[in-house]
């Protein structure tokens, strides 16, 4: 059976050439744009703290499953560097001359693993989650916020052993140990504001890696965890000694060891000069939080494309 067709409508169903199909989707999705994925972060902040929570925890109990010790292997690393080092070094700087220096020691390898682990862990923490960032929608800063939390978790029983070591060695609680909750916010930020620019850099430039291991090694000599601060002004002339001191890290160790430890040391703000130096310091920290966010969320969109 034939059945008749109006010119009008058979010029209605004709199939539209792939020109025409791009022009019709011109208007929505932009011609030669890439589809631009999830923001860094979400509009729903409850969910985006619940996802970055959940994710740290379930990478902090994964890490020890099976194991017989557990957390006591999370101890291992930073107990056994700080008795290698006591061993090294015990006729020099640990000789006796100032109090609490073994524990002095301690607070200032478990502030670096700290950083360390924050950091380094944070570089592939995007790459290595592809799957993840390919196939879920969900805020990209939850990844390296979670590696984050996830060293906090550790930095928070590191430093219940830090305070257990402390008080066995005749440290006094002091009123000065109400600094500690500020020190470890900005030692926490600063961790931030590297994590977010090493794992967005890194989906791109993959020698991020490399570098940064050989770059954690000097900011572990360079932050006063082995040479005291004040023998380094000694040793050292004003200009390099300023820009020893322009490292966050060095400005919390020794002002962590102040407040917590030895009260008769040199607080930070002694050792460069003056309260208003910290300035510099602190510029630091804000200006690479800044830094890392805008890298981070500007490149957000793309992870999955870049990938």
């Amino acid at each position: 059976m034939k059945v008749n067709v109006e010119p009008e409508t058979r010029a209605a169903l004709k199939p539209l050439s792939e020109q025409e199909v791009l022009a019709t989707l011109e208007p929505v999705l932009g011609t030669g744009e890439p589809i631009r994925g999830p923001r860094a972060l979400a509009d729903d902040w409850r969910r985006f703290w619940h996802l970055t929570y959940n994710i740290a925890r379930n990478e902090f109990k994964l890490r020890f499953f099976g194991s017989v010790l557990g957390y006591v292997w999370q101890l291992v690393r930073p107990l056994l560097l700080f008795g290698v080092l006591l061993f090294v070094y015990s006729v020099g700087r640990f000789a006796g001359k100032a109090p609490h220096n073994a524990v002095a020691l301690l607070a200032g390898i478990v502030l670096f693993t700290f950083f360390a682990e924050a950091t380094s862990g944070s570089v592939r923490s995007v790459v290595d989650r592809e799957n993840l960032v390919r196939k879920i929608q969900f805020p990209r800063l939850v990844i390296p916020l979670s590696v984050v939390l996830l060293a906090s978790f550790n930095l928070a029983l590191n430093l219940i052993v830090v305070f257990i070591f402390a008080l066995a060695d005749g440290v006094r609680p002091m009123v000065s140990w109400l600094e500690l909750p500020l020190i470890l916010v900005i030692l926490v930020v600063y961790c931030i504001g590297w994590s977010m620019l090493l794992s967005a850099l890194f989906v791109k430039f993959r020698d991020i890696q490399p570098i940064w291991e050989v770059i954690t090694q000097i900011v572990f000599y360079a932050s006063g965890i082995l040479i005291p601060v004040a023998l380094l002004h000694e040793r050292l002339g004003s200009t390099e000694f300023h820009l020893l001191m322009l490292n966050p890290l060095a400005i919390l160790v020794e002002q962590f060891h102040h407040a917590m430890i030895d009260h008769g040391a040199l607080s930070a703000g002694q050792v460069v000069g003056g309260w208003w130096q910290l300035l510099e310091p602190a510029g630091i920290v804000f200006a690479l939080f800044v830094v890392g966010f805008w890298v981070f969320n500007r490149s957000a969109p793309l992870i999955a494309e870049n990938l």
